[in-house]
C-alpha cells in the first residue's frame, strides 16, 4: 500500500560511468517530480561500487548537471564506495542462516541469465577466487504491484535463480548493495527505468531475507534511439548540454508524457514547480521503452 505523502523518501542513483544524458535525465526527472508532488524528501545516492567501469569525474560532472536542470537534492550524497561494512554486515547476516554458499563457475559453464551451474551450492567451490550467491529455492515465486507497469509475477527460482550477492573480484554485487541503502536511507518508493524491472524480484528477496522494508516502485519506460537501443555511453549518447536546461527538462517531460508547462516559463526551477503540481505517472504507458516522440 503507498505510504503516507509526508513520509515519502525518493532517490536518484546513478552509476557515475559518464556524464548524464537525456535518457538518465528522464529517470531522474520522474523521481524528483514524484517526489515533490508528494511533498516528500528526494535524496541522491552515487553508486560507484564498480571501480573499473567508472569514469574519472563523472561523479561530479553529473552532480552539476542535476543541479543545472534544478533537479536539487535533500541531504548529503551517499556515495556506496564508502558502504562496504554496511554490505559486509549484511553478507555475514544473510551467511549465518545458510542463505549463501560459493561459487567458482566461469562464464562459459554458468547456467541461463548468468546462474550457477548447479553444483557449487551443494558440495561449495573448492577454488578461489569465488563468488557469493544468495540460494534461491525452487518454488521462490515473487509478486508486487509496480505503479506504471502493473501486476508482476517472477519465478525466481527457476528464471533467476542463486543470483550473486559479491562478486568474484571482491566487489559488492548490485542487487545487495541497493537494498541495502534503500533500507538505510527509507526509501518509500523507488522510481527509475523500465531496464532494471527485472531486478525487483532479486531485491525484494533480499529485503524479505535481510528483514528490510520493500518500497513500493514505478518502472518508467526507458529512452531508445531510432534503431530501439536504450540510450547509454555504450551506445554513443550525447551528454546533455547543461545551458540548455529547460528545453532538456522540456524534452524529458514530454517523454513521459506529462503536461508541458506554460513557455514563459524560463528557468529550470519556474518550470519544475510547475510540473511537480501536474505531475500524474497515469498518462505514461507500460511500454518498456519509447523513442523519444515528435514534439510537433
Amino acid at each position: 500500500m503507498p505510504r503516507d505523502a509526508t513520509s515519502y523518501v525518493g532517490r536518484f542513483a546513478p552509476s557515475p560511468t559518464g556524464p548524464l544524458h537525456l535518457g538518465s535525465l528522464i529517470a531522474a526527472l520522474a523521481s524528483f517530480l514524484a517526489a515533490r508532488h508528494r511533498g516528500g524528501t528526494w535524496l541522491v545516492r552515487m553508486e560507484d561500487i564498480d571501480p573499473p567501469r567508472e569514469e574519472p569525474g563523472a561523479s561530479g560532472r553529473i552532480l552539476h548537471s542535476l543541479q543545472a536542470h534544478g533537479l536539487h537534492w535533500d541531504g548529503p550524497v551517499l556515495y556506496q564506495s564508502t558502504r562496504g561494512a554496511a554490505y559486509d554486515t549484511a553478507l555475514d547476516a544473510l551467511g549465518r542462516v545458510g542463505h549463501l554458499f560459493s561459487c567458482d563457475c566461469t562464464r562459459a559453464n554458468m547456467g541461463p541469465g548468468g546462474s550457477c551451474c548447479g553444483t557449487c551450492r551443494n558440495t561449495g567451490a573448492a577454488t578461489a577466487p569465488s563468488a557469493l550467491r544468495v540460494a534461491v529455492p525452487a518454488a521462490c515465486r515473487i509478486d508486487f504491484d509496480d505503479v506504471v507497469q502493473g501486476a508482476q509475477s517472477c519465478a525466481l527460482g527457476r528464471e533467476l535463480p542463486d543470483f550473486i550477492v559479491r562478486r568474484k573480484d571482491g566487489l559488492y554485487a548490485y542487487q545487495l548493495a541497493v537494498v541495502v541503502d534503500d533500507e538505510q536511507q527509507g526509501i518509500t518508493e523507488i522510481v527509475r527505468g523500465s531496464d532494471l524491472l527485472e531486478s525487483t524480484a532479486r531485491q525484494i528477496y533480499l529485503q524479505q531475507l535481510l528483514g528490510c522494508r520493500t518500497p513500493d516502485y514505478m518502472h518508467v519506460p526507458v529512452l531508445t534511439d531510432g534503431q530501439g537501443r536504450k540510450f547509454s555511453k555504450q551506445n554513443h549518447a550525447p551528454p546533455l548540454d547543461d545551458t540548455a536546461a529547460c528545453d532538456n527538462l522540456r524534452s524529458a517531460l514530454h517523454f513521459l508524457r506529462q503536461p508541458q508547462p506554460g513557455s514563459d516559463l524560463d528557468t529550470p526551477e519556474r518550470l519544475l514547480r510547475a510540473a511537480t503540481a501536474s505531475w500524474s505517472p497515469r498518462h505514461m504507458p507500460q511500454s518498456l521503452s519509447l523513442d523519444l516522440p515528435s514534439r510537433g
